[in-house]
Formats: structure tokens, C-alpha cells, sequence
């Protein structure tokens, strides 16, 4: 009689147990590297910087091994929607256009109402724009690869897809409170507005019939017009509404028009998703 080896049977554990095993896994490889960085690198800021690029790729090493070992596929990241296609291109590119023209129409109705007014960037406008781009498209990918990538895919293998859908959603605006109390009670009001993204992202993802390409531009594209914005000083808020209006901490996501708009892109990101056959 055919005998399972020991990653087959973690293969048909339920999700919960499959994720702790994996984050069990990427710690034990991360710590005993990140440890020594953290006590021989005086600068706290790039001790940071370099713990977080090493925990990132210990996780994609992880990764293929996981899908390897446990599910006996070698091109996982294919599966979970990584393709290096022309096809995912384009839609990356057409993602990074969304999220920057809808940061931009947000701003723009805001400066119409009199909320906000426009003035001369603070810093060299075309190394902010720059910047931005490269800032905007590696947390894009970073995040997007964790929480459309390898968490929903673990969800959906053994939750319905609506199940998985909100799961992943609310689990991805979660981890974003991972802070002290005090920084956790200030940055409260955007947790609507990061499920509303979370939920995006998935029928974003449904919508390209899995592909991450939309994903991670879409969301490189939102932190990129942001970026743009609020290191370029462009903007300065009149006080004519509250600031729970346009924004707590001058965070749109922490105000009641930034998730407006969230709620629209997300429902819009649904109806399409929703015309793909099933």
C-alpha cells in the first residue's frame, strides 16, 4: 500500500495549519540570518530595510520550495499568478494607470470643492515621480504576491470562493495593524478602506482569470499617485470640512471620500469580475 510522505500529509491539512507551518518555516530561516544584522548594523533605518529584503526573499526561496515539496508543482509562482507574459504586461501596465489616474481624480474633486489647494512641489517633481514608481511597483508586488499570491491561493484550496475572498481581505487589512496600541488607535479609520482594497485586489485578480499582473499594478499605481502627492508637498488642505472628510493624518484612506472612492473602484472591479465564465 501506497505510503504518504510527510509533506503529502501537510498538503491535506486543513489551511490554518498549512499557513502556520509555513510561517514556522520562514521565520526559522529569516531569524538566524536577520539577528546579526539587527545587532552589527548600527543605523535602525537600514537594519530595517535589510531584514525586510531578506525576510522577502527567504519567502519566494520558500516558496518554490514550498510548491515543490507540498503540492508537486516546480512553477508555483506561475500558479499563483507571477507570469512573465506579455498578456500580464500589459495589464500591470494598465493597473498602474488606474490607480494613478483614480488618485488623481480623488485629489482633483477635492481642490474643485475648495478642500484642498494645489502649489508648487517641495522637491525636484520628476525624482518624486520616479521614486514613486519604483516605490509604488515593489510594494505592489511585494504585497500582492503575499496576500493574492500564496494566501489566497492556501485559502481557496479549501474554502468557496466567497469564504476566500474575505478571508483574504480582511486578513490583509489586519496585518497592516501590526504596530504599537498607540500607532494602532491613530491609523483606525483606514481599516474600511483596506478591505475595500483587499476585496478589490481579489476580483481584480478573478477578473484577469488569476493573473497578479492588474493586481500589482493597480495597487503600485494607488501608492504611487499618493506618493507623488504627499512627498512633493503638492496639496494643502484648507480646513473648510473636518478631516475626517479628505483624510485623518492627511492619509485619504483614513477619511470618508477615500473610501468612497474605494467603494467604487471596488464595486466596479466586481461587475467585471463577475462577467468572466465561471
Amino acid at each position: 500500500m501506497y505510503k504518504l510522505d510527510r509533506f503529502e500529509i501537510l498538503a491535506q491539512r486543513p489551511a490554518p495549519i498549512r499557513l502556520g507551518y509555513f510561517i514556522f518555516a520562514l521565520l526559522l530561516l529569516w531569524l538566524p540570518l536577520a539577528a546579526p544584522i539587527y545587532l552589527l548594523v548600527r543605523d535602525a533605518n537600514l537594519a530595517s530595510i535589510l531584514t525586510i529584503v531578506l525576510l522577502y526573499g527567504d519567502f519566494i526561496f520558500l516558496l518554490r520550495l514550498w510548491g515543490k515539496k507540498v503540492y508537486q508543482q516546480p512553477h508555483i509562482l506561475w500558479h499563483y499568478g507571477l507570469q512573465f507574459t506579455r498578456r500580464n504586461g500589459v495589464e500591470l501596465l494598465c493597473g498602474l494607470a488606474l490607480g494613478l489616474v483614480n488618485i488623481l481624480i480623488l485629489f482633483g474633486i477635492e481642490g474643485a470643492l475648495g478642500w484642498l489647494r494645489w502649489q508648487q512641489p517641495t522637491i525636484f517633481i520628476l525624482k518624486i515621480i520616479l521614486e514613486g514608481f519604483f516605490v509604488g511597483l515593489g510594494v505592489g508586488f511585494a504585497e500582492e504576491l503575499l496576500f493574492r499570491g500564496w494566501l489566497l491561493n492556501e485559502l481557496e484550496r479549501d474554502y468557496s470562493p466567497t469564504w476566500a475572498l474575505w478571508i483574504d481581505a480582511v486578513t490583509f487589512a489586519a496585518l497592516h495593524f501590526i504596530k504599537p496600541l498607540e500607532a494602532i488607535i491613530h491609523t483606525l479609520p483606514q481599516f474600511p478602506a483596506l478591505v475595500l482594497l483587499g476585496l478589490t485586489q481579489v476580483w481584480g485578480k478573478r477578473w484577469r482569470r488569476g493573473r497578479l499582473g492588474l493586481p500589482i499594478g493597480l495597487h503600485g499605481g494607488l501608492v504611487w499617485g499618493y506618493y507623488i502627492i504627499n512627498v512633493g508637498g503638492l496639496i494643502q488642505y484648507s480646513g473648510q470640512v473636518p478631516d475626517w472628510v479628505t483624510g485623518v493624518n492627511n492619509n485619504p484612506l483614513q477619511g470618508v471620500m477615500g473610501v468612497m472612492f474605494m467603494a467604487v473602484l471596488a464595486l466596479w472591479m466586481q461587475k467585471q469580475s463577475l462577467k468572466v465564465p465561471r
